[in-house]
């Protein structure tokens, strides 16, 4: 061991005699599009409060232009070393280290030497250099760059001990691909590391975002996210991005849609990282680059080797572009994964769809069902595929919303010459989810009929699956009895069914219990369809069962709105809500049940308004070709509104509209008649109410409080009373039913002269009444009603809900809001507007005014452009606005 004397500036060399050069010692400067990062070079100045700092991430994260212009903004000196494969010799390392130190003007005591042998360094120069950095009043920095590149054990060893004796007087930053050789546990443990990794490195949209526009380009915020998503925030690819997109006339289409494959991303991924692997690791990159996610088992299943495990941590601890998951589960980056799998297809044509329904078989046995799933339809092994999708009942799913469209998107490519049970079952449940109930029995009788002689798929779960596709057809067509006869086969086939697919899959049995509690409702088979309806409501089970209790609970409270027990059903219409809230639900069949409730109570408390949007809100999500109970009720619940706003004409309408079905509704007549012989009334007809309403009047009790009122219109109070009284005692309606039927027998009273028994009736029915604020009763009842509220008892009944409280006058009429119209609408366009209001489709208003749907939908722009809005919805609340409605 030689000790010198050396000034800074003089030229040296290592122990070999070749010269140590300059630039190995210089801090990288940055691109002119370089960005600086706040939010890590802040996290950086924990390095001088820590003995070491790690900078870890894969190449091309930007770690090296990080750390330097981080240094180059400190105020003190920083000795940097970038690293070479040529220093795995002790000798030479620690030569350029000590020149390191020198070229940055950090003092190195003559005592300390130079290492004179390649091979070796002496232990006393490793002490004395600790001492000499020990001994000093401030810390120096010394940043070692490309560390990864330093694989010799005992240079790890010998960094340890010159990092550990010089304790304060050393701040060690390693820049590096992979973990060195230092026990980092200890340093962790004890809280004296300083770490950035390759996840803190990614970009930021923000950071992108500054990155993209000092290359030039002006992209919206969506591009930009999309951008970094699909690099995964990786610095070279967004800069290499940046840099090839500034050459085309659009940089935003290219970099929506560019092809890694054919990009320079490809080739420094390719040089960087691929072609650094030994041919083996190359080939084994390749074959998992199909797959999402892979454990050791898998690759070994795809690479027919047994050495995966050791070969995926160590491409993992390499940075390597290769991610942990954890609990054994890793996934290459996206970008990698997609030029991999491009020279895949190069090198192995023919191999990837072997490959994918290797994995496809082998995912499905450890339960992966959806990748298995996946990987079946990206190797167009759409046998395997449908079959796995009806075996382990998940087809249920295409119905809940979580994966629905997920589904519906795999099995699109499948082609018609797929033929077979399990194909056929799949596309019958993509046509019924779509609501082409036609094309869907077509293939689901075909799929039934080829389940008797085909054995490949499991007859009782295809059975199941059946079921629960012929319940959903009844339920579309208002079939009760298939409905019926749907939910006896899939009891019949429960126990032939593996008892824990049936627990993997609740949705299954939810929906068919739906569907049938729907077709019984249908059927006016109430406390029935309650029976089912209720099991799935109160069923757990998260998110996989949302759906299903989310239109279990609004059948539930389109039942107790339809006996008159709106403060029951306005609860489970708001739970219903709740459920699709919290979930994020899509708006599917029977989503808009709950609204409708919730509007219909609205409406007898007299809140019109907010009953309207909500029924806008139902349209939304209306679906073609719905379920006859959904469609029904939403035609009885505009009529109401219609009549509660003063259009008996429309309200007429509404009660004649025709719900496709093939079965009548008791239920939907009654109420449809109900509706008819209140707007008769209304118009001053009360004849023709009296017809309308006494040929159900002895079906349900709605219907005989309304007959009669007819009764009572005619002039026969008697009459009237004698129907009430033949209300059966079995038939418990709710208030909505009661004080109709309370306000009746008031009005007969007063009608014969017996104003004690009018006030006492009334008196009831404003009891009644006011917990649900029941105010369209009291307003439908007419003129005798109003002299009666205003005196004594009865006043202080209605004050407050119904009449202005006692000693407070009524508020004054709302001003007349400013002119909310940009021109004057013409007469048809009134008319096509009040068609709207009432929730027509284009076609139906076009077959109202024999005009061509095209006239109407030119009509519709430009009330739209007179009201300045853009949609139907906020077209008819403008116009009420402005009280051109």
């Amino acid at each position: 061991m030689a000790a010198t004397d050396e000034t800074p500036g003089e030229a040296f060399a290592d122990p070999t005699g070749d010269p140590l050069l300059r630039t190995r010692f210089a801090l990288p400067a940055g691109p002119a599009t370089f960005v600086r990062r706040p939010r890590l070079t802040g996290h950086l100045d924990q390095a001088l409060a820590t003995p070491l700092t790690m900078v870890n991430g894969s190449a091309g994260a930007g770690k090296t232009l990080l750390v330097a212009d981080w240094a180059s903004h400190l105020s003190r000196p920083v000795a940097w070393l970038t690293a070479e494969s040529t220093d795995q010799a002790p000798g030479v390392f620690w030569a350029h280290v000590l020149q390191a130190l020198r070229a940055a003007g950090v003092p190195v005591a003559s005592e300390v030497g130079s290492p004179a042998e390649a091979g070796r360094v002496d232990q006393r120069t490793l002490t004395r250099l600790a001492a000499d950095l020990e001994g000093r009043d401030d810390s120096t920095l010394v940043v070692l760059d490309e560390f990864d590149r330093v694989v010799s054990r005992e240079i790890a060893e010998q960094l340890e001990f010159v990092l550990h004796h010089a304790g304060r007087g050393l701040r060690l930053v390693l820049v590096t691909r992979t973990e060195p050789l230092l026990p980092l546990h200890r340093y962790r443990a004890s809280g004296e590391m300083t770490e950035i990794r390759d996840a803190e490195l990614a970009f930021t949209p923000d950071e992108a975002h500054e990155l993209l526009t000092r290359h030039g380009l002006d992209l919206p915020a969506s591009a930009v996210l999309a951008l970094v998503e699909r690099t995964r925030g990786w610095a070279a690819g967004l800069r290499l991005c940046a840099l090839a997109a500034r050459q085309v006339t659009d940089p935003h289409a290219y970099l929506k849609q560019f092809e890694a494959d054919h990009s320079a991303v490809a080739d420094f991924l390719l040089a960087e990282v691929l072609d650094r692997q030994a041919p083996g690791t190359q080939d084994l990159l390749l074959r998992i680059s199909v797959l999402e996610r892979c454990c050791p088992d898998l690759v070994n299943v795809l690479t027919q080797r047994t050495d995966a495990e050791p070969i995926l941590a160590a491409l993992q601890r390499e940075n390597a572009f290769v991610h942990y998951l954890g609990h054994s589960w890793y996934s290459l980056h996206p970008l990698f994964a997609e030029i991999l799998r491009a020279h895949l297809r190069e090198r192995f044509p023919g191999l990837e769809p072997e490959l994918r329904s290797r994995a496809a078989q082998w995912l499905r046995r450890s339960g992966a069902l959806p990748e298995a799933l996946a990987q079946g339809a990206a190797a167009d092994d759409w046998e395997f595929t449908a079959r796995a999708v009806v075996d382990d009942l998940a087809l249920g799913q295409l119905f809940t919303g979580l994966r629905s469209d997920d589904l519906s998107a795999l099995f699109e490519r499948m082609g018609p010459d797929i033929r077979g049970p399990a194909p056929d079952l799949v596309r019958a449940a993509r046509e019924l989810a779509g609501r082409d109930v036609e094309h869907g029995l077509a293939h689901l009788h075909r799929a039934e009929e080829e389940l008797a002689r085909d054995g490949a798929t499991d007859p009782a779960a295809a059975g199941l699956t059946c079921a629960l596709l012929e319940a959903l057809a009844a339920r579309l067509t208002g079939t009760p009895g298939r409905a019926e006869r749907a939910a006896e086969q899939a009891l019949a086939l429960r126990p032939e069914v593996p008892g824990h697919l049936l627990d993997e899959h609740p949705e299954l049995n939810a929906l068919l219990l739906t569907h049938l509690g729907s077709a019984r409702l249908w059927a006016g088979r109430f406390e029935d369809a309650r029976t089912v309806l209720s099991t799935v409501a109160g069923r757990p089970g998260g998110a996989a069962m949302a759906l299903p209790r989310w239109e279990a609970l609004g059948h539930l409270a389109l039942i107790d709105y339809l006996n008159g027990w709106l403060g029951r059903a306005e609860h489970k219409a708001l739970a219903a809500a709740g459920q699709a809230q919290r979930y994020s639900l899509p708006q599917r069949s029977g989503a808009g049940l709950g609204a409708l409730v919730r509007a219909g109570v609205l409406i007898d408390r007299d809140e019109l308004d907010a009953a309207q949007a909500l029924l806008d809100e139902a349209a939304a999500s209306l679906l073609p070709g719905e379920d006859p109970v959904e469609e029904a009720g939403r035609v009885l619940t505009r009529g109401r509104l219609l009549l509660a706003r003063g259009d008996a004409r429309a309200a007429l309408a509404a009660a004649d509209a025709i719900v496709p079905a093939v079965v009548g509704s008791p239920w939907a007549e009654d109420h449809a008649a109900a509706l008819a012989c209140a707007a008769y009334l209304a118009q001053g007809r009360p004849e023709s109410a009296r017809k309308a309403a006494e040929r159900v009047a002895d079906r349900r009790a709605a219907c005989t409080v309304q007959a009669a009122r007819a009764r009572l219109a005619t002039g026969h109070p008697e009459e009237a009373l004698a129907l009430l009284d033949d209300l059966p005692e079995t038939d418990r309606p709710g208030p909505a039913v009661t004080v109709r039927a309370t306000l009746v027998r008031a009005q007969a009273a007063h009608g014969l002269g017996d104003h004690t028994a009018a006030h006492r009736l009334l008196g009831r029915a404003l009891l009644d009444g006011r917990r649900d604020q029941l105010r369209l009763p009291f307003l439908e009842a007419g003129p005798w009603i109003r002299p009666l509220l205003g005196t004594g008892r009865l006043r202080e009944l209605a004050g407050g809900w119904l009449v202005p409280a006692a000693g407070h006058a009524p508020p004054a009429p709302p001003a007349r809001p400013p002119a909310l119209v940009v021109e004057d609408l013409s007469a048809r366009e009134h008319d096509v507007l009040r068609r709207l209001a009432e929730m027509r489709s284009t076609e139906e208003i076009a077959a109202d005014l024999h005009v061509s749907v095209n006239t109407v939908k030119t009509h519709l722009k430009s009330i739209y452009r007179k009201l300045a809005v853009s949609r139907r919805g906020d077209a008819v609340r403008r116009a009420r606005a402005a009280r051109i409605l």
